[in-house]
């Protein structure tokens, strides 16, 4: 059975031209020709069953043949906060696994122990990208510019959904956040669950109580002390599972 080949284009219903990195991709890499069919996503839940018409240059055009819509494989708004870690390979390894176990939403933290304070969004997006169309994900998750906790935390006030922080201070009364999760009804489908994530050195104790103050549940997850790449995986994975 001959492999689908897949590419991300935004507008795929109406260009009727794969993007100039996707073509280049398309026609130098995989050496399509017209005739050739080609699977189309478009991030916001539609595959498209394409043919290639014409492929000369730099351009590739297509007609659509199918409009596929998927169905989300889980229930709520998936969004992970984090802070990005000082050795960026290690925040690209998280978002790219994260595209690929499904989620919808990455919000960039400034906190007071962050290492790192400032993030290029380009390159993120071409992982999630890449993480996209291995995975097949239907869905392109929405990634955040970096922002101050602070301002993070009060955007989220009166705002519905579920939301948590994880952490490591004992002071503080935690729960575990799988088993929190376990316990929601999932009555509403597309409701927001909302976990924050620490950098390499944990929130300060006071950015913990300011989102205690604000209405997030205090949580950990697990016995184990993770890195904070680790961390964030295993946030959006008990996400997932918990469903």
């Amino acid at each position: 059975m001959k492999e689908e080949r897949y590419f991300y284009v935004p507008e795929a219903s109406a260009d009727g031209e794969l993007p100039a990195d996707e073509a280049q991709h398309a026609l130098r890499v995989l050496r399509l020709k017209e005739g050739d069919e080609l699977m189309l996503m478009d991030g916001q839940g539609t595959f498209f069953r394409a043919v290639v018409t014409a492929a000369s240059g730099k351009h590739c055009l297509y007609h659509v043949e199918e409009t596929l819509p998927q169905r989300r494989a889980w229930k709520g708004h998936l969004h992970l906060a984090i802070a990005p870690t000082k050795m960026m390979e290690r925040m690209e390894w998280l978002v790219e696994k994260a595209t690929e176990v499904g989620f919808d939403e990455l919000s960039l933290l400034d906190c007071r122990f962050s290492e790192r304070r400032v993030v290029k969004l380009p390159r993120l997006e071409k992982i999630v990208v890449a993480a996209l169309k291995q995975s097949r994900k239907a869905w392109m998750p929405r990634l955040n510019d970096m922002q101050s906790f602070s301002s993070f935390i009060r955007q989220q006030k009166g705002r519905a959904g579920r939301r948590y922080i994880a952490h490591c201070y004992d002071e503080i009364p935690r729960t575990n956040l799988f088993q929190e999760l376990q316990r929601l009804s999932w009555d509403g489908v597309g409701e927001e669950l909302l976990v924050l994530v620490g950098p390499e050195g944990d929130f300060s104790i006071d950015e913990v109580r300011e989102a205690v103050d604000a209405g997030f549940v205090s949580v950990d997850l697990g016995k184990s002390r993770l890195r904070t790449e680790t961390a964030g995986l295993a946030a959006v994975m008990m996400m997932q599972l918990a469903q």
